[in-house]
């Protein structure tokens, strides 16, 4: 992904991101994705996923309204990992 140029975004929080993640994954826990935003570019390809999508979800809103315009909720980690 990264090769690609997309960032792939583990919203969930520290500990469960501990546990395991997808490869190459960087973890930004959803109450703090509102912080995310001076070191990457708006037209960068963030891809975010969480447990059940919940998170995720409501972290692409959080993107979109940043001006964030190339983000993809994949939902769950399973889905990333299925696709």
């Amino acid at each position: 992904m990264e090769s690609k140029g997309a960032i792939l975004i583990d919203v969930r929080n520290p500990p469960e991101f501990a546990n395991g993640s997808a490869p190459g994954a960087i973890n930004v826990p959803v109450n703090t994705i509102s912080h995310m935003g001076q070191e990457y570019e708006t037209d960068k390809h963030i891809i975010l996923f969480c447990v059940s999508g919940a998170r995720s979800s409501m972290a692409h809103m959080i993107l979109q309204s940043k001006g964030f315009a190339n983000v993809n909720n994949v939902g769950t980690l399973q889905n990333f990992v299925n696709s």
